[in-house]
């Protein structure tokens, strides 16, 4: 009977999937919060927006922490961005990321996802940081 210890590799892929799957969950937090609302009642679909609210009422807490949502989503998403862009690649390199018995192209599948989903999260987190919080002044000097 021989007990499978996690290995180091796998440890470093269970991270980097929770921070990838984690920066992606609170940028989509920040965009029904603050963004997607805002967008809406631009658009002239406030009744859409109170409706929305209705049946989903803690966007309005999550809205009254505006500032704590975006700051935790972004530092999520900085963090994400420094284990995949500088860590990972170390590990590669040293063999301890992908271990010999697994296949590369594995490993090159899995950094592929890793870092679709990452730009995704950063993608929607700065749709929802321009909704949130430059949208309005812009449109305020303009009108």
């Amino acid at each position: 009977m021989t007990s499978q210890m996690p290995t180091k590799a796998a440890d470093e892929k269970r991270k980097s999937a929770w921070l990838s799957y984690l920066s992606l969950f609170t940028s989509l937090g920040t965009l029904l919060c603050c963004a997607l609302p805002s967008l809406l009642v631009l658009f002239g679909l406030g009744a859409t927006v109170a409706s929305f609210l209705t049946s989903v009422p803690w966007l309005v807490s999550l809205s009254r922490h505006k500032a704590w949502t975006f700051a935790i989503a972004g530092a999520l998403i900085a963090s994400d961005f420094a284990y995949i862009y500088s860590f990972a690649p170390r590990l590669r390199m040293q063999g301890e990321a992908c271990p010999i018995e697994d296949s590369s192209t594995a490993c090159d599948r899995a950094t592929r996802v890793s870092r679709i989903t990452l730009w995704v999260a950063a993608a929607i987190y700065a749709i929802g940081f321009f909704t949130a919080y430059l949208l309005g002044p812009i449109l305020a000097r303009t009108g």
